[in-house]
C-alpha cells in the first residue's frame, strides 16, 4: 500500500485501524519449522484457509509480511456482497451456464459462511445487513433491471428492485434513478473481521508469524516457505498474498493487475444526522467503472470509497477528490470534510473473474478478487481447505475459470489498463 506503516510493523493509518484497540505483535518466525499446511497472507483468505483446516484437524502455520488484515482485507469498503467482480453473464461466458450456475450459487455458500462465522466465533466487527446498486444513467437502470430479471429467473436469487421514489425513502440523495436491492449482502468493520478471523483460528491451534515477509517458496514433495529467518516446510502450501506476492510465484503475478482504491471516512455526523442519509443503514454502491460506495460507520461518520489508481502513487488532491465527489452525492454535507483518507491495492483480473487453483499438487491459491472479496475470499479458503482434505469438486470448478495474463509485461500492462479504463470511464460519462 502506500503509506508506510507506523515503526514498521503498526497498520496503516485508517478510522478502521485507529478505531480499535493496539494488538500485540505476534512473534515473527525464527528457526526451520514443519507443520501440516503452511500459508502465504494473513487476509482474509490465508485466515479463512486457516480456520477452515483447523476446523479440520490440521496444524497449520501462517506467515504475514506485516500484520493480520495489513493489506486489503484491513482497508477495503467493508461491503460484503454475493457474486464475484464480474457478472453472471461473463461467467456464462468463460465456463457456460451450468458451472456459472455453480459459481454463482458457491457465492451465496460464502456469504452464508460469513454470517455463521461472525456467530459462531462472535467476531464483533459492526456486521449490518442490506445493500443496493444504484444507477446515475438510463443505460445503467437498464443494465441493472435486466440483470435483477435474470438472477431471479435463472439463479433463483430474487432482489428487489426500488424506484427512485422508493430509494430516496431510504437514502437522501438525488443522483441515482433507483437501486437494486439485496437484503442477503451487508457491510461490517474490515479490520475487526479480520482481526476476529485471527482469534477464531488461534484458538483452534494455527500459530500466526507476523512481520514475516516470506522470500521464497521452495517447491517439492514438501513444499517450503522461507524467511530471512527461518522457514517452514508442509505437506501442503496455500499463497494467499493476492496484490503483495512481489516475486513469489511469477506465473500469478502476470494475471492480476494491483489497482489502488481510496477510502475517506468524515468528521463525525451525529446519529441523527447520519441517519438521514441512509436511513435504514445499508451499504451503497454504484455501478459505474469508476464507481463510489459509501456506507455509516458506528461513530456515526459517512465512510465513502471510490477513486482508482493504476500507478504505485495516491491521486493528487485526494483529500480534495475524496471531497468533492462525497458533496456530489450528499450535497447537504457541503459543510462537512474528510477527516481521514486512506487507500490500498485490490487485484484485478483481465476478467475480473475468481483466479483459484493449485500451482502443482501440493501448492494451492487464490487470488483476483476484483474488488469483490470480503465475502468471496471466506469461500476462497474453505473451498482451498476442501481440496486439500481430498474433496476437489468445488475447486474444479474455479479451475476451469480461463485466466489471460495481462499485455505489456511489467513495464506496459499499467499503461494499457489506464488507457482502457479511460475509455470505461468516458462511456459512463456520455452515456
Amino acid at each position: 500500500m502506500h503509506a508506510v506503516s507506523r515503526a514498521g510493523q503498526d497498520h496503516v493509518s485508517s478510522w478502521y485501524a485507529d478505531s480499535l484497540p493496539a494488538q500485540p505483535l505476534r512473534p515473527a518466525l525464527a528457526g526451520d519449522h514443519a507443520t501440516d499446511v503452511c500459508v502465504l497472507g494473513a487476509g482474509y483468505t490465508g485466515l479463512s484457509a486457516a480456520l477452515s483446516l483447523a476446523e479440520r484437524g490440521y496444524r497449520v502455520s501462517v506467515l504475514e509480511a506485516h500484520r493480520v488484515g495489513w493489506g486489503a482485507s484491513g482497508r477495503n469498503g467493508g461491503q460484503a456482497i454475493v457474486g464475484y467482480g464480474c457478472e453472471v453473464d461473463t461467467l456464462e461466458q468463460l465456463v457456460g451456464a451450468e458451472d456459472a450456475r455453480l459459481l454463482f450459487d458457491y457465492s451465496r455458500d460464502g456469504m452464508a459462511l460469513l454470517r455463521h462465522r461472525l456467530q459462531h466465533y462472535q467476531i464483533d466487527c459492526d456486521w449490518h445487513d442490506g445493500h443496493a446498486s444504484v444507477p446515475i444513467t438510463a443505460r445503467q437502470e437498464r443494465a441493472l433491471r435486466a440483470g435483477l430479471l435474470d438472477l431471479a429467473e435463472r439463479y433463483d436469487y430474487p432482489l428487489q428492485w426500488w424506484d427512485r421514489t422508493q430509494l430516496q425513502a431510504q437514502l437522501d440523495s438525488p443522483r441515482y434513478t433507483g437501486a437494486m436491492f439485496d437484503a442477503a449482502s451487508g457491510h461490517l468493520q474490515p479490520l475487526a473481521y479480520a482481526q476476529g478471523l485471527a482469534r477464531a483460528a488461534e484458538g483452534l491451534g494455527v500459530v500466526i508469524h507476523e512481520q514475516s515477509p516470506v522470500i521464497q517458496l521452495v517447491r517439492g514433495p514438501r513444499p517450503q516457505l522461507r524467511t530471512l529467518h527461518g522457514s517452514i516446510s508442509a505437506d501442503h502450501v496455500v499463497i494467499a498474498g493476492n496484490a503483495w506476492l512481489q516475486g513469489i510465484a511469477p506465473e500469478l503475478e502476470t494475471r492480476i493487475m494491483p489497482v489502488g482504491t481510496y477510502i475517506g471516512a468524515s468528521q463525525v455526523l451525529g446519529a441523527e444526522r447520519a441517519r438521514s442519509l441512509i436511513r435504514n443503514g445499508m451499504a451503497v454502491a454504484d455501478v459505474s467503472w469508476a464507481l463510489d460506495y459509501f456506507r455509516l460507520s458506528a461513530d456515526h461518520r459517512l465512510l465513502f470509497g471510490g477513486r482508482a489508481s493504476y500507478s504505485a502513487l495516491p491521486p493528487p488532491g485526494l483529500r480534495g477528490v475524496m471531497t468533492r465527489r462525497m458533496h456530489q452525492v450528499f450535497p447537504q454535507l457541503a459543510d462537512v470534510g474528510m477527516e481521514q483518507v486512506w487507500g490500498g491495492y485490490v487485484d484485478i483480473t483481465r476478467n475480473r473473474a475468481p483466479h483459484w487453483g493449485r500451482l502443482t499438487p501440493n501448492v494451492y491459491f487464490a487470488q483476483g478478487f476484483s474488488g469483490h472479496g470480503v465475502a468471496a475470499t471466506g469461500l476462497a479458503g474453505a473451498v482451498l481447505a476442501e481440496a486439500i482434505a481430498g474433496q476437489n469438486a468445488r475447486l474444479d470448478v474455479f479451475e476451469r475459470i480461463p485466466h489471460r495474463p495481462f499485455p505489456g509485461g511489467r513495464l506496459l500492462r499499467t499503461p494499457l489498463l489506464v488507457a482502457a479504463m479511460s475509455w470505461y470511464k468516458l462511456r459512463d460519462a456520455l452515456w
